[in-house]
């Protein structure tokens, strides 16, 4: 019964919050945007003319055709079928490096916000080391140790991206922890455990919301880049292979466009679309980021 009210209490405030989200044009432009290639993705193998994995050797890096909607790389391989099964890995990153990055940053953040202390200044200057040092350059060393397999790609960028989550939900629970009926439950003897998990976390929601929303948009953009540079599985189909294989066939320098410039601007819409969530979301739950 308590866990079927819980459920009913979450879709009452996801209706809510599509009510006032649905008034931001740019929250709807990013959420269209995003939908949009999780869509490909999911019908890639109704969308797609050509297996990924199909070859033809005659057809060297052939500009966009009928038959070849977005051209033909090195190899003959159908690049509008690439690029749409390519979104699958993309996105897959981008979700799981977030949800990763948004736990790890949530929970340093509820527990150097709540105890402070010492324990909160040792928390916080390990998390500006996160913030100051580009967080590309540690995921190309670490990921280069760990190895280049996906699951070690998601990890690595999603325990090298947690440190703007933690600062955030931080610096909300030092202002929830001093709040009245917070304070009364102290009193009342309830357990750390109870007050930072029943009580303080459910007011941080709107801040973790927007953050995996960024951090979906900074994983997607790491994850190419690794891949790009090597770091990441070129064997695993995504936008970051396509561009990797796209510069070392020399594409780039012979002006073979369609190769290169499908992939880029598809990581740039979804980086685009996860970003105008995150900023919509920030808006909708920050007043005074609302405009007039």
């Amino acid at each position: 019964m308590r866990l079927d009210s819980s459920v009913k209490k979450f879709f009452k405030d996801i209706r809510e919050l599509w009510i006032i989200y649905k008034n931001n044009r740019l929250g709807v432009a990013g959420l269209f945007i995003v939908l949009f290639f999780i869509t490909i993705a999911l019908l890639a193998p109704f969308i797609s003319r050509y297996s990924p994995e199909q070859t033809d050797p005659s057809a060297y890096l052939e500009p966009p055709t009928l038959q070849h909607w977005f051209g033909t790389n090195e190899v003959g391989q159908d690049l509008f079928s690439l690029n749409v099964y390519g979104a699958r890995i993309s996105l897959l990153v981008g979700f799981s490096a977030a949800l990763i990055a948004v736990f790890i940053g949530s929970l340093i953040g509820l527990v150097s916000g709540y105890y402070g202390g010492l324990l909160d200044e040792i928390l916080m200057r390990i998390t500006d080391f996160f913030l100051v040092v580009p967080p590309i350059i540690l995921m190309i060393i670490i990921g280069s140790i760990l190895g280049s397999s996906l699951m070690n790609v998601i990890i690595v960028i999603g325990i090298l991206s947690w440190s703007p989550t933690a600062r955030v939900v931080r610096s909300m629970v030092l202002s929830i922890k001093e709040w009245p009926y917070v304070e009364a439950i102290k009193a009342l003897g309830g357990s750390d455990k109870r007050i930072i998990f029943r009580h303080i976390l459910p007011n941080t929601t709107s801040v973790i919301y927007a953050n995996m929303a960024l951090s979906a948009s900074n994983a997607i953009f790491s994850h190419a880049a690794m891949v790009f540079l090597g770091v990441g599985d070129v064997n695993d189909l995504s936008w970051g292979m396509i561009l990797h294989y796209a510069f070392a066939s020399g594409a780039l320098s012979s002006g073979c466009w369609w190769y290169f410039v499908p992939p880029g601007i598809f990581i740039v819409l979804l980086i685009f679309g996860f970003v105008l969530i995150g900023f919509s979301l920030e808006e909708l739950f920050n007043p005074k980021l609302r405009r007039i």
